[in-house]
């Protein structure tokens, strides 16, 4: 095995932790009758392929070699591999992962108003030239920043597209300011790179002029790359956006529908909650069941339907909640400051 291949190798380590785990969570879900889709298999297969093939030859070679290569291992990492993790994981995946100790307050990093801005911060910090060049010096060294690019790029992702609990304000026109903002925030760092004149890392100055290419002209190519991707990965989220908001938005009004019929009060904004965590026939089982417990009063008797509503309401908020967590435990790790309103999923 060549030095580059183990080294590769070792770089994504902590990407066959994560495959691990995965492996042995779907197995338990497929062994209690709740198997995990064959889409979300495999799409976390292809962000852990993604993952491992950024570190290996040729891509893990060249990059020490070109800023241009490295951007693509970056982008490949912190970008690709996170969101295809990211949108392949539910909520009874990562229940015993968040509900372990040390880990459990770290879905914070999740929410949007923390995940933009430690993705800036990782992504920002790690393009300075004095990180940048410590990268490029030591394995160690390196491999943190693709760790933690990894985790910024992951918590980003979920934060948006993932199975965590979402703050009541964080509704369609929020996601749409959500992946613009992190566009722009990349969009920024890249026009930096694209239009400077001077290479920003002696290292790959260095091995430019022993090569007979322009370090600069490189760096240039880097950034105009971090733009490409930036735009691919900016419409393709957004179509699965409106899809999901499709499919979402007709799932919640089968259920108000479903409510009426069974003389059921349910809030429009709990309906769309419980679909958005992918509880939505969970939901209308506890629908079904609180109308079936409490008797049916006459038309415009005003004792029986509120205590079906009661039921109802308390289960239809709880759902956004037990995607992650066990029902003893209540649902306020993404709070951030005083809840707004009687919003009950943060």
């Amino acid at each position: 095995m060549s030095a580059a291949l183990a080294s590769g190798l070792i770089q994504a380590a902590p990407i066959y932790v994560l495959a691990v785990i995965f492996a042995v969570r779907a197995r338990r879900l497929a062994a209690e009758g709740r198997p995990v889709r064959t889409w979300r298999v495999l799409t976390f297969a292809g962000g852990i392929v993604v993952a491992v093939a950024a570190d290996l030859p040729p891509i893990g070679t060249q990059s020490e070699q070109r800023l241009s290569i490295h951007m693509i291992q970056h982008l490949l990492i912190g970008d690709v591999a996170a969101l295809l993790i990211a949108i392949s994981v539910t909520g009874p995946l990562l229940r015993p992962i968040l509900a372990a100790a040390g880990i459990r307050h770290l879905r914070i990093l999740a929410h949007p108003i923390v995940a933009v801005p430690v993705w800036v911060l990782v992504y920002y910090g790690w393009h300075i030239p004095f990180l940048y060049q410590a990268a490029l010096r030591s394995d160690i060294v390196h491999a943190a920043e693709h760790a933690t690019m990894f985790g910024a790029g992951l918590a980003l992702w979920i934060g948006l597209l993932g199975p965590l609990p979402k703050p009541a304000w964080f509704g369609n026109a929020a996601g749409l300011a959500y992946v613009f903002v992190i566009r722009l925030a990349g969009a920024a760092i890249a026009n930096v790179f694209i239009w400077s004149e001077g290479a920003f890392y002696p290292t790959y100055e260095a091995i430019a002029r022993s090569r007979g290419f322009n370090a600069a002209a490189d760096q240039s190519i880097a950034g105009a790359i971090w733009m490409l991707e930036g735009t691919v990965i900016t419409v393709g989220v957004l179509a699965w956006i409106f899809a999901r908001w499709m499919t979402h938005g007709e799932a919640a009004q089968e259920l108000l529908e479903h409510a009426e019929r069974l003389g059921v009060d349910l809030d429009p904004a709990r309906a769309r909650r419980a679909v958005a965590a992918g509880q939505g026939e969970r939901l209308r089982r506890r629908l079904d069941q609180a109308a079936g417990a409490e008797p049916q009063a006459p038309l415009g008797s005003s004792h029986s339907r509120p205590q079906v509503q009661s039921h109802a309401a308390r289960d239809a908020d709880r759902d956004s909640c037990e995607q992650i967590d066990d029902e003893r435990a209540p649902c306020t790790a993404t709070k951030i400051g005083p809840p707004p309103g009687s919003d009950p999923t943060t």
